[in-house]
Order: C-alpha cells, then structure tokens, then sequence
C-alpha cells in the first residue's frame, strides 16, 4: 500500500472511532448527540477545507515561482539586498554607512505599509472563499439556525463538540496534507 493510502486509512480509522465515541453520547441524550454531531462535524469539515485549501495555494505559488538555479536560496534570505557581499564591505565608509542606514529604514517602512497588507491578503483571497471553506462554515450556520429552530439547541455540548472537531480536525488535516509536504 502506499504511503498515501496508509495516511488516508489512518485518518479513516480516527474518525471511525470519533463516530463510534460520539454516537455513545445517543444513549446520554439525543440533543445533547445532536448538537455535538453537528458542531464536531462542522469544524472538522472547515479544518479539513481549511488546511486543503491553504495547502493548495501554496503549492500553485511554488509551482509558479521562477527561482534561478545559481542563487543561494539561504543566502537569498539572509540577505536580500546583497549587503554583506565582500565587495560592499570593503568599500563602505562613514558616509556609505549612514546611507545603509536609511537605506534599511526606508525598506523596514515599506514593508510595513498598508499596499504589502493588502497585497497580501489580495494573493491569499483564494484560500479564504474557497469552496472548501464556504461550504463547511453554511454546514455549521445552517446546522446552528437548524438546532435553534427546532429547540434543540444546548450550548455546552455544541461548544464541547466544536472543540473535539478542533482537535479531531487537526490530526486528520495533518496527516492527510502536512505529511506529504515534509516527505516531498
């Protein structure tokens, strides 16, 4: 079996024996099951959309980065303006260094300002309305409206419940999609 295959049955196999645990919670109450089905369904649901779709975008950005074979990725990113290049030191004096001062000023400013923010979150929009994420957070407002309409609703359980997705959501989300990133 592949690794994919046995990363997909073990997500299989922890939410088999999540179910099993949560369907005990029946011969508690039937609303109490009820509301923390739909609030551990609903959050493990946005995880799962969530991490895949995150995930997604990543691999398209990296697919789309045109990197040169010839450049020190490390080097690249301790130092992005070449400014500790053995030529530059040699050369620099009183004046030149005050001039790298505002230089690195002026760079710290831009990055803080408000178009990289926006920039940003304009590159990462995707991910936020992605399929994978809408259509788990309606499961979760609607199911909400849903227990309400009905006067099922009970707090502590769907708080519960919402927290154990949490949890649930997570280990699945990262065996499914982080895994496979570190092995690559």
């Amino acid at each position: 079996m592949t690794k994919i295959g046995m990363r997909v049955k073990k997500t299989i196999k922890l939410f088999a024996i999540s179910e099993v645990a949560i369907f005990s919670l029946w011969l508690y109450s039937y609303a109490f099951f009820l509301n923390f089905q739909i609030a551990f369904l609903a959050s493990v649901l946005i995880l799962l959309g969530s991490t895949y779709s995150y995930k997604r975008l990543v691999d398209s950005r990296v697919e789309a980065e045109d990197r040169p074979d010839d450049t020190d990725l490390i080097e690249k990113i301790d130092d992005p303006f070449d400014l500790y290049s053995e030529e530059i030191i040699s050369e620099l004096n009183v004046e030149e260094d005050m001039d790298l001062k505002s230089v690195v000023k002026e760079e710290k400013a831009r990055l803080k300002s408000q178009k990289n923010t926006l920039k940003n979150t304009a590159k990462s929009a995707p991910a936020l309305v992605s399929i994978f994420r809408v259509v788990p957070y309606l499961f979760l407002v609607l199911g909400f409206i849903g227990l309400k309409n009905n006067a099922l609703l009970s707090l502590p359980p769907f708080l519960v419940g919402l927290g154990f997705g949490i949890v649930v959501g997570f280990f699945m989300g990262r065996s499914l999609f982080v895994k496979e990133v570190i092995e690559s």
